[in-house]
């Protein structure tokens, strides 16, 4: 069904389909939690937390902690603490998972557009790919702030296709989440799923994309 030629771009989600960065953020959760005199949580937890960008991770790692409803009073007051434990954080524990940066350049060589749409603040987004030597492959970076929604909201994929005038089966969303699923189907957009990153603990071939891969480097095939 993929493998007729039509794709000329391709997004990327980030966090669970490029780099694994839960061991990172779970640190900046529990370091958060810590100050707040509240339980700490799990890896485990954070990992079927994350996908909805920093505020909905810091969400569930409340109710979770104290075990009953926050205020937005609350939330915001943890926020600024959160993204500071996450700074000094970023990139500690961090990996790229195997096979990406030789799916990049393949891509990068083909001539094929690559951008980042993640729901991962934009503040975040752009030094981790610093790090990782990964800024170069991407001609647009889309943050979880960069427009008025995110995933699973079409537009961040919408704001793609009027940018890079393409129709909708010419652009190919990557990603390890129903969010980027989601969002590829309501922007008319083709999706492969990848089964390795977080998902909430869900089988990604639930959310019906186009394509379910098990490793990076399989979508080669199916895009060039």
């Amino acid at each position: 069904m993929l493998k007729d030629g039509s794709v000329k771009a391709v997004a990327f989600d980030l966090d669970g389909t490029l780099v694994d960065s839960a061991l990172d953020l779970t640190v900046a959760v529990q370091d958060s939690l810590v100050e707040l005199g509240l339980p700490l949580c799990s890896e485990a937890q954070v990992r079927s937390w994350i996908g909805n960008g920093a505020e909905v991770l810091m969400q569930r790692a409340l109710i979770f902690a104290a075990d009953e409803a926050y205020s937005q009073k609350q939330l915001n007051a943890v926020m600024p603490r959160f993204k500071w434990h996450y700074q000094q954080n970023l990139q500690k524990h961090s990996r790229l998972y195997d096979g990406v940066e030789s799916v990049l350049g393949q891509l990068h060589e083909a001539n094929i557009p690559l951008a980042i749409v993640t729901n991962k603040p934009y503040g975040f987004t752009v030094p981790l790919l610093n790090g990782f030597g990964l800024s170069d492959y991407f001609s647009v970076v889309l943050g979880g702030d960069s427009l008025s929604a995110m995933k699973p909201d079409p537009l961040p994929l919408q704001h793609l296709l009027q940018l890079w005038d393409l129709e909708g089966d010419e652009l190919m969303m990557v990603g390890d989440s129903r969010n980027d699923i989601l969002s590829a189907k309501a922007a008319g957009v083709r999706s492969i799923g990848l089964t390795y990153g977080y998902n909430y603990g869900e089988d990604i071939g639930l959310s019906k994309p186009d394509a379910v891969c098990h490793q990076i480097r399989d979508i080669i095939p199916l895009i060039l």
